[in-house]
């Protein structure tokens, strides 16, 4: 799953609105013989294979992934499913752009705003006070101006906020916090989030780079000596047909402070940086001009390359529907090589995400299974790039292998759900926007959970994967998550969980040697198959909830 933040659950109910259109006997039967198909030992073995310290972490530009690919591939034709790449192959080639800084040669220092000779410097120490990435437009890039602090960096005008009111930060780089305001909705919260949104927002009114900071309490979720490696991988874009990197970041690429290079920047400012964290918990917009310039100077070493996505296909039986697909994602990339604990420096990406990956694979047999295929035609889209910021899945949302306004839905597994504990609840996120809640909802209770809603905005985990990419092209997707009750007392689910994120999530011991229980992990996995067969024999494509704030955002598009 791609890198942000861990925060507390609380569990609360869910209902939906009313009951989702019901299968047939016949259909319901052939439903349930499928899900049988799905086998518990399977799992385990493509989990086996895929996070083997051989493939090396499965980093999008290394033999690994092409092994992974290529394995997914064969099981897919083994199953008699189509090719669904380009060309007539598995294969959809995904050009990308990977920038790796050189810290010896780049460097950030800060300048005091006086003029003339009262200029005074302060030095900072890289992987100390501040680390830089890599920059895909620049291989080398100096850039000098004065920093504005901009609270969360958010403007939101159907919430009656903006951190840029009566600021001028043109020509300015801009410091923002990690997060939106708390007040905002679980999912809208998560959009405002996105550091891709809050870049845009930035350059348009004016800015010429961002850089960031995080609260106190983000900083104990993500260590920072834990986040500098990550920043360390590099940066990576995917290019369109002109060869130029999609939704790249501004000049100077990007830098984040620690908690010393934060006390820092506010010396000497209008606001002590306690009081910026106080207004920003208190959902407060805020603006402010800082003492400081910074005097950014990036060097990186740059490398083109295609990383494939795997996609198969299964016909739909409807002639008036089978034009129609629903999309089910997984993505096969992790993190290759990474710093090494108790000597073993492959970060194995077992849960995340060959777990995904595996359980895709099951319930594209559990659909090959069926002795007549839903009405809609299914796509099984195993995608690259997804911990380098959701590339393969957007590029496959950009690109896609049929057309864009054919695609009703997406169902997206990213660290397969029930697969570290057996489950009472289950979270469909994204669900709630448009009336595949129902259909969750009532594959839930078929299958034997209580459904719940995203008990934890702070982590904004609907634009962390995936299926966030289909949204951003106005397409209705949810991705299940498991939830935060157990049905064996003996285990605390929550915790569980919190210490796996802390200790295992993006290390070495994301590997086979955890505890899983498959046979959890296979009912879950029957959960996905039954949503996405629903939808896939449903009269009406699913759509979004009239008003919505991504409908009424993106539906535009498809």
């Amino acid at each position: 799953m791609r890198i942000f933040f861990f925060t507390v659950f609380l569990a609360t109910s869910f209902c939906a609105s009313s009951s989702a259109q019901e299968l047939s006997p016949a259909d319901r039967s052939a439903a349930d013989a499928a899900i049988k198909a799905i086998r518990p030992e399977a799992i385990a073995a493509h989990m086996r294979f895929l996070s083997d310290s051989l493939l090396e972490g499965r980093a999008p530009d290394s033999p690994g992934y092409q092994i992974a690919a290529r394995y997914v591939a064969t099981e897919l034709e083994s199953m008699g499913l189509r090719r669904g790449g380009l060309n007539g192959t598995w294969f959809q080639p995904v050009p990308l752009r990977k920038a790796v800084l050189d810290s010896s040669k780049s460097s950030l220092l800060l300048v005091t705003n006086d003029p003339g000779s009262n200029q005074k410097e302060q030095k900072l120490i890289d992987g100390k006070d501040y680390v830089l990435m890599g920059d895909v437009t620049h291989a080398e890039n100096k850039l000098e101006a004065p920093i504005v602090f901009v609270g969360f960096g958010v403007t939101a005008p159907e919430a009656n906020y903006d951190d840029f009111a009566g600021i001028d930060v043109r020509g300015k780089i801009v410091l923002t916090l990690y997060g939106a305001p708390s007040r905002f909705p679980s999912t809208v919260r998560a959009y405002y989030s996105d550091d891709a949104v809050k870049t845009k927002n930035a350059l348009a009114h004016g800015a010429i780079a961002i850089v960031t900071t995080l609260l106190p309490e983000d900083w104990k979720e993500l260590p920072w000596d834990w986040d500098v490696p990550q920043f360390r991988m590099g940066c990576t874009n995917w290019l369109d047909k002109a060869g130029i990197p999609h939704d790249p970041f501004p000049d100077g690429g990007v830098a984040q402070f620690s908690e010393t290079g934060a006390a820092l920047l506010f010396a000497n400012g209008p606001k002590t940086l306690a009081e910026a964290f106080v207004a920003a918990r208190s959902s407060k917009p805020q603006a402010f001009p800082l003492a400081w310039s910074a005097r950014m100077h990036t060097v990186s070493t740059e490398t083109t390359y295609e990383s494939p996505n795997i996609i198969g296909e299964l016909a739909g039986s409807d002639p008036a529907l089978r034009d129609q697909y629903v999309v089910y994602t997984a993505h096969v990339d992790h993190l290759g090589i990474c710093p090494p604990i108790d000597g073993d420096n492959v970060c194995h990406g077992a849960f995340d995400n060959a777990s995904g990956v595996a359980t895709l694979l099951e319930i594209a047999r559990a659909y090959a299974s069926l002795p007549r295929p839903p009405r809609r035609s299914v796509l099984f889209a195993f995608v690259t790039g997804e911990e380098m910021g959701l590339l393969g899945s957007s590029y496959f949302a950009h690109t896609p292998t049929v057309p864009l306004n054919k695609i009703v839905a997406n169902l997206n597994i990213d660290g397969a759900p029930g697969l570290r504990f057996s489950m009472k609840d289950v979270i469909a996120m994204g669900a709630e926007h448009s009336n595949i809640d129902r259909v969750a909802e009532s594959a839930a209770r078929e299958i034997g959970y209580v459904l719940i809603p995203d008990p934890m905005p702070e982590e904004v985990g609907f634009i962390r994967s995936d299926q966030y990419s289909f949204v951003l092209q106005g397409i209705p997707a949810v991705i299940m998550s498991s939830g935060i009750t157990s049905s064996d007392p003996t285990i605390d689910a929550f915790e569980l969980q919190k210490k796996w994120l802390i200790t295992r999530y993006h290390t070495p011991l994301d590997n086979m040697d955890q505890p899983f229980n498959y046979e959890s992990g296979a009912k879950a996995a029957g959960l996905n198959f039954l949503v996405g067969y629903e939808l896939a024999q449903q009269n009406q494509p699913p759509e979004w909830n009239k008003g919505d704030f991504f409908g009424t955002k993106f539906a535009q598009k498809h």
